[in-house]
């Protein structure tokens, strides 16, 4: 069976290519990026798949009043098992994109897939298409070989997973949780690297806040009349920044890097001039934590050091969380990560190891669920660049290693 499947789906490369040359037309951006979201994308895709055979789809379209027709869609297709006492297994992508950014530092369109022998540049042609492609082309080697998998197959094209999955996966699981079975377990192709050879088992606990420091505005020559919110601002910024790497300073070398990151990101402008005291001033974090430390603990700690600062400044500071998300390892053991491993020694030629991130996946939420999940896929990690790029040949192979999965081969 394995060559057949293998056979047939190096035959499928030239679909392989008209599937990404298709999705790269459609900037399914997020409201939140200045997109209308993923509809017209999803749109498509439900028409592609049915005209080639995956014809059981379901759609589940979260409320979002910005996007397009005031929706989000999320796209569920199955691919019924022999056996439905066994795990399903699903395998999630995503539909949004991020935008192009400085268009100078472009090649060609973004939007207009161009080939260039065995690589495809494009906005999305590796996040998440790449993946997405690849679960697509294993699942419609089953179909045309007429093999019945011994497990249901589901694959999920989630919306909203580069801004947070609100409208995405949490808005399923909250929305509609019998979707997901506890036993069920999860490959997620959405990070990895050129060899094939990580395979992501965890994530890092995933803060991102954002600050406010209130003083008082004044002149510029009377500093004495105001309270400077940008000097309370900047004292914020470094206690933060090193009082909390000092204080959570556990190393795990699953991770890369191997400790907590507590990084100072955007900062909004305050005052137009030079000669103004400002009055308020704004700076946002970006947090991955280890996951021996609790988000709870972590911001005790931060109301701490804010206090602090109040008092030294005469300020008042207010902070809030665009993003809080705390995520359950999957073992390196378990059943899901030793099949994946061998599927992937199988097609690829090369062991594997279990890693760490400090990025976020939908992985998390469903770890959280009590879900096996693992992140891994056989890029070019150019996702976010200019001209990104994904290799047909990795498509296929990353598909391969799919269909072995689904199989049990």
């Amino acid at each position: 069976m394995k060559n057949d499947l293998f056979a047939c789906i190096d035959a499928m490369e030239d679909l392989a290519l008209e599937l990404e040359t298709e999705l790269c037309k459609y900037p399914a951006i997020s409201p939140d990026s200045g997109g209308e979201g993923e509809l017209d994308k999803c749109l498509f895709l439900e028409g592609w798949l049915k005209e080639h055979g995956i014809v059981n789809l379901e759609r589940f379209d979260a409320p979002d009043s910005r996007a397009k027709s005031g929706r989000r869609p999320n796209l569920i297709a199955t691919i019924p098992g022999q056996d439905e006492s066994l795990p399903r297994l699903w395998i999630m992508s995503h539909l949004d994109v991020v935008p192009p950014g400085e268009a100078s530092l472009w090649k060609s369109d973004p939007w207009v897939l161009k080939r260039d022998g065995d690589k495809i540049i494009g906005r999305g042609v590796e996040d998440n298409q790449q993946g997405l492609t690849s679960s697509v082309l294993a699942a419609l080697s089953l179909i045309r070989l007429k093999i019945k998998p011994s497990r249901t197959i589901k694959l999920y094209f989630a919306a909203d997973e580069e801004c947070g999955s609100v409208y995405g996966i949490a808005w399923l699981i909250k929305n509609h949780a019998s979707l997901f079975h506890p036993r069920d377990i999860a490959l997620i192709p959405d990070g990895g690297d050129s060899e094939g050879a990580s395979i992501e088992v965890a994530e890092k606990n995933l803060v991102w806040a954002r600050f406010v420091t209130h003083g008082k505005q004044a002149h510029g020559s009377l500093p004495n009349l105001g309270i400077n919110a940008h000097l309370a601002g900047a004292d914020l910024v470094l206690r933060l920044h090193y009082g909390l790497s000092e204080k959570f300073n556990a190393r795990d070398d699953l991770f890369m890097p191997n400790y907590s990151t507590f990084q100072p990101t955007k900062k909004e402008t305050n005052v137009p001039n030079f000669n103004t005291i400002p009055g308020e001033d704004l700076i946002c974090f970006d947090m991955r934590i280890l996951p021996c430390y609790p988000v709870d603990t972590v911001l005790a700690e931060i109301d701490r050091i804010k206090a602090e600062v109040e008092a030294k400044h005469n300020v008042t500071i207010e902070y809030s969380l665009a993003q809080r998300m705390e995520s359950k390892p999957t073992s390196p053991d378990a059943p899901l990560v030793k099949t994946l491993g061998k599927s992937i020694e199988e097609v690829y030629g090369i062991k594997p190891r279990p890693i760490g991130i400090g990025g976020g996946t939908v992985g998390a939420y469903l770890r959280n669920e009590g879900i096996d999940s693992a992140v891994w896929a056989r890029i070019e990690d150019s996702a976010h660049q200019p001209n990104e790029s994904a290799l047909l040949s990795n498509i296929l192979g990353d598909a391969k290693v799919m269909a072995l999965l689904m199989t049990g081969e």
